[in-house]
């Protein structure tokens, strides 16, 4: 009995352990663009808002939300998008973006905004969402438009968070 039980013992051993050793690895839009191209922040972290932009010529641009995605677009704007995905929300694989259901505001801190724009695969998971944090439901143009409306305000927002970072004492972090 007591060999049964170390062998049983051994066996699951042996089935968890890859799985405890190994953490999940990041998504490979993550791994080839970790870093935002406009903020430079991790993607990997923020892979609930990430956004790939695919365009015409056949490149790829890579952000960690939709308020940066907006300043690719006004930048680049002879440079022609023909898909762009967003990370689902709840299980943060990518979706086309003029397909996923999107919510606007809620209490939920958004992602180099404001008023937080989030994306959502299915209207059910969107509604939820709103149940516990607020917000309305949107489309895609709705969405990207008030990331545009919202640009003045969360540019100025992000400066001034970024030079109380820089104020704030080594080791410290910025005032919230």
């Amino acid at each position: 009995m007591r060999l049964f039980l170390l062998l049983a013992f051994g066996l699951c051993l042996s089935v968890v352990s890859p799985v405890l050793a190994s953490p999940t690895s990041p998504p490979a839009d993550v791994q080839q663009s970790p870093m935002c191209r406009h903020c430079g922040m991790d993607r990997g972290k923020f892979a609930q808002s990430r956004m790939v932009i695919e365009y015409e010529d056949g490149t790829t641009v890579a952000t960690c939300s939709l308020h940066c995605v907006a300043v690719e677009l006004a930048n680049t704007i002879d440079n022609i998008p023909v898909m762009l995905r967003v990370a689902d929300f709840d299980g943060k694989q990518l979706i086309e973006a003029d397909k996923a259901v999107w919510v606007l505001g809620g209490g939920k801190k958004g992602v180099m905004t404001a008023k937080a724009k989030w994306a959502f695969a299915s209207r059910g998971a969107a509604e939820q969402f709103i149940r516990a944090n607020g917000g309305s439901i949107a489309t895609f143009d709705e969405a990207i438009k008030a990331a545009y409306d919202d640009m003045y305000q969360d540019t100025k927002m992000i400066r001034e968070f970024r030079k109380m970072k820089r104020l704030a004492p080594k080791g410290g972090t910025a005032p919230q």
